[in-house]
């Protein structure tokens, strides 16, 4: 069928009420994938209705893919279209005047939906009678098969909202996948997503459909799992970020996100967006700026400038912490500067890299050359914005401080340490106390813990700092339950500060000193092991280890085929 020909009324099979879901299936040069995705809509019973896949004009065997599943299985309908869209828009519009369902649903070529997605998410609207309802998805990391919750703070409970601005914080899932449509509701409304090549359309469309006030119900089931394949040979365009225009589709993305909210007269819809832009967007590219040339961190920096200065201040003020002092940053400087400590505090969680220099007045500033840009939130006020995590803690209280806990990675062949050192933040961390540091190891595929060992920290002479030396265990990583010694596994590391006062914070490490490198080191059980302390791409420790033999042999053939 031609997209022109999809335009027209198609017969479709007899919807009854057992079987009222249309599920879009968009795909475009994926044919090792798209079956997988199919049979994932097919799988869910008789709620889906028809899946109706959209083969967005692949020059590959994607097309022929979806033909051959339509021949064996009676609900599959499929679109072929002449013309490629260049984004996934065109084919989701596409889909959706096709459809014959009482609801409609997305999904992408190479995710899938999880048993039960459309039950949970077709139940929760029929009963709450809600055009629109939504639910968890996970981001699963592969090959590693690392489940990550996206947005969890949405769904850990249900809960039914009369219209969105009950609840501002749903803006913060730009996603349109998770989620199932009255299809009526949408043709009534004319919701549709940016025709061609239009990069971020999921924000669009989201925005569309709070703008329209629906009553929406939320389930706490998994109803979507995000495949992320970072290796994959072309990325997609959440991962795919080296380009400055990637930023600038996104800033574009999110100016038509505001328009339409407060065109529709959604204002705490609008600022609540305008919030999410500098907690998370911000923050994401942020991380990333110290690894792009010259030319893009000057692009970027002036695209960000251009877009910030139309924030007003309460958006700035109701950010957390770290997004606030970055936006202000950025806005204070007419170019780029101070990119580690910038890429350190937009980690999470944050981390506040010396110097710490206050103005005239004592009252913490970035540094000393911008005295205007403060550092709200570090004289032990407690901030409105509360914390990350929803748990009501303030970001003044000592366990939300930014602090910086430097970490040396010293491996020999006799014994391993850490090397700690935790900077004091404005006096604010030696009003607690730091007493005592234990550093945790996690296996970063499922968050399996590995040995923790702690030590006592020692104060500097002037009390700027503490130090300690931890020791590392390395051996016993790979004979933990579920290890793969042979594969170079990944660790992150977490350090717990205890106070004197009771306090308790839990930071990441930031990696420093030239022990970040491959170490081949002697192993009386496994004959040899190899450890790589490294640092990730927003500055924090983290450890690669993998023993025996096969290891080595594993390593040296992929250098060779580099």
């Amino acid at each position: 069928m031609t997209v022109n020909e999809a335009l027209e009324p198609q017969p479709g099979p007899t919807l009854t009420p057992d079987a009222p879901v249309s599920v879009v299936v968009i795909a475009f040069n994926d044919a090792g994938h798209v079956a997988d995705a199919v049979r994932s809509a097919l799988a869910q019973g008789e709620s889906v209705g028809e899946v109706i896949a959209v083969d967005d004009a692949s020059t590959d065997g994607t097309g022929a893919a979806l033909d051959a599943l339509a021949r064996s299985e009676p609900r599959v309908r499929v679109i072929h279209r002449g013309e490629n869209s260049g984004g996934c828009g065109s084919p989701r519009n596409d889909g959706v005047r096709a459809a014959t369902g009482r609801f409609v649903m997305f999904l992408d070529s190479d995710d899938v939906l999880p048993p039960g997605a459309v039950d949970a998410l077709r139940s929760a609207a029929l009963r709450h009678g809600a055009p629109v309802a939504a639910g968890a998805c996970v981001r699963r990391e592969l090959p590693a098969r690392r489940d990550v919750p996206w947005q969890p703070g949405l769904y850990r409970e249900p809960a039914v909202y009369d219209t969105p601005d009950a609840a501002p914080q749903l803006v913060h899932d730009t996603l349109c996948v998770n989620k199932l449509y009255a299809r009526t509701f949408l043709t009534e409304h004319a919701i549709a997503f940016p025709e061609g090549r239009f990069t971020y359309e999921d924000f669009v469309f989201t925005a569309q459909v709070l703008a329209a006030a629906p009553k929406i119900a939320v389930v706490p089931d998994t109803v979507y799992v995000w495949h992320v394949r970072r290796s994959a040979a072309k990325q997609s365009i959440s991962l795919d970020r080296k380009d400055v225009a990637n930023w600038e589709s996104r800033i574009a993305a999110h100016r038509t996100v505001l328009r339409i909210l407060r065109d529709a007269g959604h204002k705490a819809l609008a600022h609540a967006a305008a919030t999410k832009f500098l907690d998370h967007d911000l923050r994401m590219y942020v991380r990333e700026l110290h690894t792009r040339g010259a030319d893009y961190r000057t692009e970027w920096w002036r695209l960000t400038r251009d877009h910030l200065a139309a924030f007003e201040e309460p958006e700035l003020r109701a950010a957390r912490a770290p997004a606030r002092w970055l936006a202000r940053v950025v806005l204070a400087s007419p170019a780029p500067r101070d990119l580690e400590r910038l890429t350190q505090l937009a980690g999470r969680p944050g981390r506040l890299l010396p110097p710490y220099a206050r103005d005239g007045d004592g009252r913490p500033v970035w540094s000393a050359d911008l005295p205007e840009v403060p550092l709200d939130g570090l004289a032990g006020d407690r901030d409105e914005a509360g914390d990350e995590d929803g748990s009501g803690a303030g970001e003044g209280e000592p366990a939300r401080l930014p602090v910086a806990i430097d970490a040396e990675p010293v491996v020999g062949a006799s014994r391993s340490v850490l090397r700690l050192r935790v900077h004091d933040l404005y006096g604010r961390l030696a009003a607690a106390g730091p007493a005592r540091i234990g550093v945790e190891l996690l296996r970063r595929r499922d968050d399996c813990p590995g040995p923790v060992r702690t030590a006592a920290l020692t104060p500097a002479a002037d009390g700027s700092s503490w130090t300690a030396e931890v020791v590392l265990d390395l051996a016993p990583l790979t004979a933990l339950p579920g290890a793969r010694p042979a594969d170079p596994e990944p660790w992150d590391l977490m350090a717990e500060l205890t106070c004197d006062d009771g306090t308790t914070l839990r930071a990441s490490l930031r990696a420093v000193g030239p022990g970040l490198r491959r170490h081949v080191l002697p192993s009386p059980r496994q004959m040899v092991l190899l450890a790589q302390p490294y640092a990730t791409t927003g500055g924090a420790l983290a450890l690669r280890v993998a023993s025996g033999p096969r290891s080595v042999w594993r390593i040296a053939a992929r250098r060779l085929h580099r």
